[in-house]
């Protein structure tokens, strides 16, 4: 049965009693309805299992075939189609003559129900010898009352000419004529259909009478002319201009198919910027009017790939919808606004620079009020294309910087540090507008409470004090934040020198306690003391002042640092004491109030002798510190900005590294060799191309789903052994995996001289995996072999495992079942993950949120660290995010970044630390490697795998690192 054509699936449980043959043919022959049905039921398992039972056929026929229950109807045309209808020499049943007569009495039956599925199941019919006398019946039923009988009848005939000609070779002109007079619109779609395939000169007759008519047509038949046009203007580019008018047209339908299929069929037929950009506000439209967001991703990627391969004629046509793109930024999925934004700023030209930025800022300032749970990344997105049009139109960047520096805060949103990324960048590429952005950063640093944000901040600062007003502005903003710094000196007088006043400020008053009883019926007593205290309403206890006292220990020494940096840059001589003076006044704080409540633990060694060392310097001034502070900073931003990735941050990393890709490809296909030979069909122009079939090619990127390097080394490279060679049965297994299915194609042997009764693969799943359908049971001759494919759903990225065993039962014996444990097949990890891109800022967002960790020893024979990464890398499908040039040189020593990601939409972080012995040569590589993921099963999954990698010896490949 699994060679021949299957048309139904039907799931039958496993769990079923053994069929009894009297039984059934007691029950078909003289049991009720119920019973005939359950019985009919029966002997369609017992068909589809591989087993022949020729005895029941004509019973059937004679009890069965005449009833008029639906129930058993719909079960004949089931059975009709899977039952044998030949003899073992090929000749047709004679028992079929009868089934035929049934057929035709069906055909007339005055039920629409029965005569519409009876044509349905026709088409699945290969015996001509059955079809041609019903050919009479099946002409009559294009005239019935009824859509549904007139539409099957059209589906039945279309196939009848596809596979037998013979049977009705006028069958374009009856349904021509047929077509003329129809009024349901079902109905005229599948005439046109069946004229597209079998007389497209005859289709192109009836649209070219009908093309003003046309937009009145249903969707369904609409989808069928944009696929004829298609199809008409490839083949014979002249008759472009008669339909063209048609598909612009169409763009307008009501249906949102037709006008995605309109506006892709334009775009293949004309390459005018009008046609690019009606097709294109199509797709914008389509998007905005979508709910789902699968679809709206997939319409954006249309209009990026519009966008690259349109070429000069889209470059003239598409600027002028980027401003009608960002409309799609009203959706709330943030993968759409991320591939919305990044399409807004490829299309953007000069024109529309300070449009677009005005919109963003307003779509901030809205979202600065949102609470949903991915605004904060929104805003981050945002501020990031902000930047991005500034760096690529300088004109707008003194609109960007007051709208980004709003969005500074207090320093706990993620998009803070894009804040400070931009305005570093604005600080050093845009003098003229450097005054403003550093007085407004004046404005906002108090009120920064972030260590992180606020050592940024403090570096700018410092860094871009470049005028003696600046510098005391500066110098000012930090002495109002550290007020109680002041204090410091009254605060180490010795208790005999403080005034009586100060010693009876210090003290708090007593409060009377009272008495209280608790919910547990115990007494407890409470005073002020363990009141809460209200908070203080002065200025300077947030904000700067707290990141500073009691924040991180770095942060004090950064603080140090810019202080003795404006010291050196200042003039004046009190100005600059006076910024020492505070730097000490800071460390002395520090030192002081280490370990008390409140304050900070104190600094560190390191942080205290940073610290000091920056304040003794700014002190003593020699020329080799001020050149390195002031001078040697600046020139390091410069080569700092000068790399590519680090100018601006990236919205689509993956996106731009393909870009990349591509044009350094079209650049290696220029370069022609003197030997190369001249391909002289690319001289007779377009008319010469070869045919491509939109419809088809898309439809088979739907079927063939994701392509991993296994399949393109072959199905071989996935073949598991599952029994062995001397059981009964022989079993191996091919596992495809494909997205979220994974199919199991088991080759089952008999290596017996018995013929096996129901052998059955038995399959059950360990971990995310759920087995889709049973596998039926087979009959297996001896040393016969059969297929039996296997669904299995995966439902996360984690190792599974499948095991089972197959079951079978000999034919004559009376031994019971025999049984062969199978082994198990192991779903590798690596088949659901691919590498993908992140910038570092995101990189070390998702290091400190996941909170699952895996620590991986490295344990291997390998001795180079370069050979090393590279094995890993292969084996895991991660990519190297660390750039290469970091990884060049030898040290001894590697740290490298890795990122991948799921088709789930996993992500999947490593760190890899490794070095080699150098007082031993040829030692083995040591160090570890950290996962962190947002499960736990992929941490672990992925742990697991690096383990196996490292007990298989690398195989040579290209270098990943380079291609990365």
């Amino acid at each position: 049965m699994g060679e021949q054509p299957c048309y139904t699936l039907i799931n039958f449980p496993t769990d079923s009693e053994p069929h009894n043959e009297m039984q059934l043919k007691l029950d078909l022959e003289k049991g009720d309805i119920k019973k005939k049905i359950e019985a009919l039921k029966k002997v369609i398992s017992i068909i589809l299992s591989g087993e022949k039972i020729p005895g029941l056929l004509m019973i059937i026929i004679r009890f069965v075939l005449p009833l008029q229950d639906h129930t058993i109807k719909k079960l004949l045309l089931i059975f009709w189609e899977i039952v044998p209808k030949t003899t073992p020499d090929g000749k047709l049943m004679q028992e079929m003559i009868l089934v035929c007569d049934a057929y035709r009495k069906d055909l007339q039956h005055p039920n629409e129900f029965l005569r519409g599925s009876t044509l349905r199941f026709l088409c699945k019919l290969k015996e001509p010898e059955l079809l041609e006398p019903l050919m009479p019946t099946i002409r009559a039923c294009l005239e019935h009352r009824h859509s549904y009988v007139r539409r099957n009848a059209v589906l039945a005939i279309f196939t009848i000419y596809r596979n037998f000609e013979f049977l009705i070779p006028d069958a374009p002109e009856l349904i021509g004529t047929f077509l003329e007079s129809e009024q349901d619109m079902s109905c005229k779609r599948n005439a046109f259909l069946m004229l597209l395939h079998a007389d497209q000169e005859r289709a192109l007759a009836y649209l070219a009478d009908r093309l003003d008519h046309v937009h009145a047509f249903g969707d369904i038949l609409q989808l069928v002319i944009v696929e004829l046009i298609y199809k008409v203007c490839h083949a014979n580019p002249s008759e472009r201009s008669r339909f063209i008018r048609t598909v612009y047209g169409l763009l307008n339908a009501p249906s949102a198919a037709v006008r995605y299929e309109a506006a892709g069929t334009l775009v293949t037929l004309s390459c005018a910027p009008a046609a690019i950009k009606a097709a294109a506000a199509c797709y914008i439209d389509l998007i905005v009017k979508e709910s789902d967001n699968n679809v709206k991703l997939i319409v954006v990627g249309k209009l990026s790939a519009l966008r690259a391969a349109s070429g000069e004629a889209g470059s003239r046509a598409l600027p002028d919808l980027a401003m009608d793109v960002l409309r799609v930024l009203a959706a709330s999925d943030l993968d759409v606004r991320r591939h919305t934004l990044h399409l807004a700023l490829e299309l953007l030209t000069s024109r529309h620079a300070e449009e677009l930025v005005s919109t963003l800022r307003k779509e901030a300032a809205r979202a600065q009020l949102a609470d949903h749970d991915d605004a904060q990344k929104y805003r981050q997105l945002l501020v990031r294309a902000m930047h991005r049009a500034a760096l690529k139109f300088p004109e707008v960047a003194s609109s960007v910087s007051p709208a980004l520096l709003e969005l500074l805060g207090d320093g706990s949103e993620l998009a803070a540090q894009d804040v400070l990324t931009y305005l570093r960048h604005a600080l050093y590429a845009f003098p003229e507008q450097r005054p403003k952005v550093y007085a407004k950063l004046l404005e906002c640093i108090s009120s920064i409470r972030v260590g992180k944000i606020v050592r940024s901040a403090l570096w700018l600062l410092a860094e871009f004090a470049e005028s003696a007003a600046s510098a005391r502005a500066a110098l000012d903003v930090l002495a109002a934040a550290l007020p109680a710094l002041a204090q410091t000196q009254d605060d180490t007088k010795p208790e005999g020198e403080k005034t009586e006043t100060e010693k009876n400020a210090g003290k708090e008053r007593e409060a009377p306690t009272r008495t209280l009883v608790t919910s547990d019926g115990a007494y407890a007593t409470q005073s002020a003391f363990n009141l809460p205290k209200a908070q203080s309403t002065d200025s300077s206890a947030g904000g700067l002042s707290s990141a500073l006292r009691e924040g991180e220990s770095f942060t004090a020494a950064c603080a140090c640092s810019a202080l003795a940096k404006l010291a050196l840059r200042m003039d004046d001589p009190v100005q600059a004491n006076r910024a020492l003076h505070l730097a000490a006044s800071l460390l002395a704080y520090h030192k002081q109030n280490a370990g008390t409540t409140g304050a900070s633990s104190g600094l560190t060694a390191d942080d205290m002798e940073h610290g000091a060392t920056c304040v003794r310097a700014a002190a003593a001034k020699p020329a080799v510190i001020k050149d390195a502070l002031l001078g040697g900073s600046r020139n390091a931003l410069a080569a700092l900005l000068a790399l590519p990735d680090r100018a601006a941050p990236s919205l689509l990393p993956e996106a731009e590294q393909q870009q990349e890709r591509s044009d350094r490809e079209a650049r290696d296909a220029r370069r022609v060799d003197v030997e190369t030979g001249i391909n002289f069909a690319v001289l007779a122009g377009a008319a010469a191309a070869a045919h491509h079939d939109m419809f088809e090619l898309s439809l088979n990127k739907a079927l063939q789903g994701r392509t991993t390097a296994s399949e393109e080394r072959g199905k071989l490279s996935k073949v598991t052994q599952l029994t062995g060679f001397s059981d009964p049965v022989y079993a191996e297994a091919i596992v495809a995996v494909n997205q979220y299915d994974i199919v199991l194609d088991v080759l089952v042997v008999n290596q017996t001289d018995d013929t096996l009764q129901n052998c059955t693969v038995e399959l059950a799943t360990l971990g995310e995996l759920r087995l889709v359908e049973r596998p039926a049971g087979v009959v297996l001759a001896p040393r016969d072999f059969a297929t039996i494919r296997a669904h299995v759903k995966v439902a996360s990225t984690e190792n599974g495992i499948i095991f089972g065993n197959i079951v079978y039962e000999v034919s004559g014996a009376s031994m019971d079942r025999g049984v062969v444990v199978l082994n198990d097949i192991h779903i590798d990890i690596v088949d659901y993950i691919q590498p993908a891109a992140c910038s570092d800022a995101d990189f070390r967002h998702m290091w400190a949120e996941f909170e699952w960790e895996n620590k991986v020893s490295v344990n291997t024979n390998i001795t180079d660290l370069r050979e090393y990464l590279q094995h890993l890398l292969a084996s895991t499908n991660m990519k190297c995010l660390t750039p290469d040039k970091a990884l060049s040189g030898q040290c001894g020593f590697m740290a490298a970044n890795l990122y991948a990601r799921s088709i789930f939409g996993e992500d999947a972080l490593a760190n890899l630390s490794i070095e080699t012995p150098l007082h031993r040569a040829n030692a083995p590589v040591v160090g570890h490697v950290r996962i962190r993921a947002k499960t736990q099963g992929m941490a672990l999954s992925l742990g697991d795998k690096i383990n196996m990698m490292q007990k298989c010896p690398p195989q040579k490949q290209p270098d990943p690192i380079a291609a990365a």
